[in-house]
């Protein structure tokens, strides 16, 4: 969990260490271009929203107990534990995401910067917005699934020809009937029966 308000933030339970200097929430519309021959201005096209983009500052000083690197290695276990392989999603609580309807978010960036002859370490944290996708899966019934899912776009009549009991190509009982390969070899063989017989 994370809370902002007016002078800290709460990430995970743990208070951020340090001054806190700005939030800024970002939120862009996705909008494709589509290039059209002969005409100089392109077409726009909505297509959707990108996730909303949350930017903190913090100033770090040195302190009675702890010095400014020290504050920032509280930020830092919380961006990545060692160990740690993915960001963890975070529930954020502050006036200003609230409006924006921005519940969840996820560590996204963690920057830091000094500059010469000050005493400050200045740090700069990205959460990005957060939607979880819900999947859903179906259970697949076998071959007949495919096939059914296949029919379902045909035209009914087409579709009750092929349901209807069309018959069956008839069955040869004898195997050893003759093909016409060996009905040509015996054709040839009479023929030269007939030319070999003396008149």
């Amino acid at each position: 969990m994370i809370y902002v308000d007016e002078s800290t933030i709460k990430v995970g339970g743990i208070i951020l260490p340090g001054l806190f200097k700005s939030i800024e929430v970002k939120g862009d519309a996705l909008i494709e271009e589509q290039e059209v021959e002969g005409r100089s201005k392109k077409p726009k096209q909505a297509t959707g929203y990108e996730d909303s983009k949350v930017n903190l500052e913090l100033v770090l000083y040195d302190g009675p107990s702890l010095t400014k690197l020290e504050k920032f290695e509280m930020i830092q276990n919380l961006f990545k534990k060692k160990g740690q392989v993915k960001p963890i999603v975070h529930e954020i609580i502050n006036e200003h995401t609230a409006a924006r309807g921005i519940t969840k978010v996820l560590f996204k960036n963690l920057t830091t910067k000094e500059q010469s002859k000050k005493d400050e370490l200045l740090v700069m944290i990205e959460f990005w917005e957060y939607n979880a996708m819900t999947i859903t899966a179906t259970k697949n019934t076998g071959k007949n699934s495919v096939k059914n899912a296949a029919r379902a776009n045909l035209n009914p009549d087409y579709q009750s020809y092929l349901n209807s009991n069309r018959g069956a190509a008839p069955k040869l009982q004898d195997k050893t009937s003759k093909t016409t390969a060996i009905d040509n070899a015996n054709t040839q063989a009479y023929r030269s029966k007939i030319l070999a017989m003396p008149y």
